[in-house]
């Protein structure tokens, strides 16, 4: 028989508290290694990969204390993810140009699209579509991942990035299936890239060339004479669009490498406030009542006992139980409070994800030109640009130049 049932009860629910509360982490996260190409691919069987701006997967009605989610952080990383599967690609030797491209418009032989789905340093989880240039459609698949303390230790592999697993599953996705297509399915699709091109510029000359099916996708109707000179000449212009894209993409590789520090510090604090967080609020409120459970029990035992040494042993459990109860109270309303704090911390560092683009100087036949504005409208306008330069048979200068970008200033507080 048991001569101290409250005692026996503060001792198993002190267990209870310290067990419940316990936390366990991810050391190191699953790792997936990338596939390379063991020998030189045939020139005319690589294709040329664009990767679109990513969806940031920002609520319509996003309320950051309930999601976490935010916009500044989550545009910031629809930039750069985009770019870091560029550089995974490229690392390959399995595609032509890699590229991150502003718009649907920039004509090239494969598309990627992507919507962060989630992203706080600890989880990852991208849904990434691939789409051929004739409109057919590839594949979607929705790569996630945890990452563990290694993720951010200071010795780990700088060239890896905490994210690495989804980029090389899904760079050994579109190896998979890019293998599968025939040679004279890839040479269709490089053709009919470079005449959709050619039917920008000169819709009279080449838009009966292809055929629009209802299904949305592009065939080839016929290709047009290899001697013909209007195509020596709008390859001409195509090398000099290709230029832009690429000097947009010093753009955008300013902005990745120039955000690449703190946004991995800002991954690394995320992870662990998240980590914090969600311990705080799995555990906070339980802490909470069985604190008060304790010190409700703890006064409860019986300390009217006859004998001096039972009650001795009962008082002094009394009183531990109580100064624990009272503790496990105060941890727990610290831990809620200390959860505010990480949100405004994660808040604050999301604040200096902000940049603008730099306007791009382009020379036309001596004439200094300035495209200003987003990437997009950069773009937009210089398509405009081209279109004149081909109906007016205008000369190019012999460079293309970009500015250094120019990051706007935080207000000061």
């Amino acid at each position: 028989m048991n001569r101290y049932p409250q005692l026996t009860y503060l001792i198993v629910l002190f267990g209870f508290i310290n067990g419940g509360c316990t936390v366990s982490e991810v050391i190191h996260a699953e790792q997936t290694s990338l596939d390379v190409a063991s020998l030189k691919v045939a020139e005319n069987l690589l294709l040329d990969v664009g990767i679109l701006n990513f969806d940031a997967g920002i609520p319509e009605a996003n309320n950051v204390e309930e999601t976490q989610i935010y916009p500044e952080v989550r545009e910031a990383e629809a930039r750069y993810l985009p770019y870091h599967i560029k550089t995974t690609l490229q690392g390959t030797g399995f595609w032509g140009a890699v590229r991150v491209i502003p718009a649907m418009n920039v004509r090239t032989d494969v598309y990627v699209n992507g919507r962060i789905e989630e992203s706080d340093g600890e989880f990852v989880s991208l849904t990434l579509a691939v789409f051929d240039v004739t409109g057919t459609f590839w594949f979607e698949e929705t790569y996630s991942m945890q990452t563990g303390i290694s993720s951010y230790a200071e010795y780990r592999d700088r060239t890896q990035d905490p994210y690495q697993k989804v980029f090389n599953d899904f760079a050994n996705d579109l190896h998979a299936y890019v293998i599968t297509l025939d040679p004279t399915t890839v040479s269709r699709i490089r053709e009919i890239s470079e005449l959709l091109f050619f039917a920008d510029m000169a819709p009279d000359a080449f838009g009966d060339h292809l055929a629009y099916e209802s299904n949305g996708t592009i065939s080839l109707q016929r290709l047009p004479a290899q001697n013909d000179p209007m195509v020596d000449r709008l390859r001409q212009i195509r090398e000099r669009d290709r230029l832009v894209v690429d000097t947009l993409n010093e753009h955008y590789a300013n902005f990745y490498y120039g955000v690449a520090l703190p946004y991995e510090g800002w991954r690394k604090l995320s992870r662990e406030q998240a980590v914090i967080y969600r311990q705080t609020r799995k555990s906070a409120v339980q802490r909470a009542i069985l604190g008060a459970a304790v010190v409700a029990g703890s006064m409860s035992v019986d300390t009217n006992s006859s004998s001096y040494g039972r009650y001795r042993a009962e008082r002094i459990a009394q009183s531990a139980a109580i100064n624990r109860g009272w503790r496990t109270i105060m941890d727990a309303f610290r831990q809620y409070q200390g959860a505010e704090l990480h949100r405004e911390e994660i808040k604050e560092l999301s604040e200096s994800f902000v940049a603008e683009a730099a306007p791009m100087v382009v020379q036309v036949e001596g004439e200094t030109m300035r495209l200003t504005g987003t990437a997009e409208a950069q773009y937009e306008s210089w398509r405009k640009l081209l279109k004149e330069i081909y109906k007016s048979d205008t000369g190019f200068g012999d460079s293309i130049q970009m500015s250094d970008p120019v990051r706007s200033q935080q207000p000061s507080t």
